[in-house]
């Protein structure tokens, strides 16, 4: 028997509704906005398979618009390579001494890659 003055704790109706359907349902009716956010997630991961490349100088055709936006403008973005070795984008630098392949940096400095490297264990 419960005391006079003993309220029953209210729930809003949202949250009992919640309850009342239980874990499992949730998860069905959210699954298309999970998969869509996991795909999502994995593409921007990947490497694009058919960057154009010009043939004869190695360099890429047209530079990823999202890159672009990342990079400093005081780099060379029409002479612009993406080396397997390190995943990363390093461009032509024509300088007064000599010509060399620079990293392609962001305004603050860090290099522009499409993965991180896998640094190979050290063995000795």
């Amino acid at each position: 028997m419960l005391p006079k003055n003993y309220h029953a704790p209210t729930t809003p109706n949202a949250e009992a509704a919640c309850m009342a359907i239980g874990p499992p349902v949730v998860m069905w009716q959210c699954w298309p906005i999970l998969l869509s956010i996991a795909l999502l997630a994995l593409g921007a991961c990947t490497v694009p398979i058919s960057q154009a490349t010009d043939k004869s100088t190695g360099f890429i055709k047209e530079l990823p618009e999202g890159v672009a936006l990342l990079a400093a403008p005081f780099q060379n973005l029409q002479e612009v390579t993406l080396r397997p070795e390190d995943g990363c984008y390093w461009y032509r630098h024509i300088g007064p001494v000599e010509t060399t392949m620079l990293p392609l940096l962001t305004v603050e400095g860090r290099p522009i890659c499409t993965q991180v490297a896998a640094k190979p264990p050290i063995t000795g």
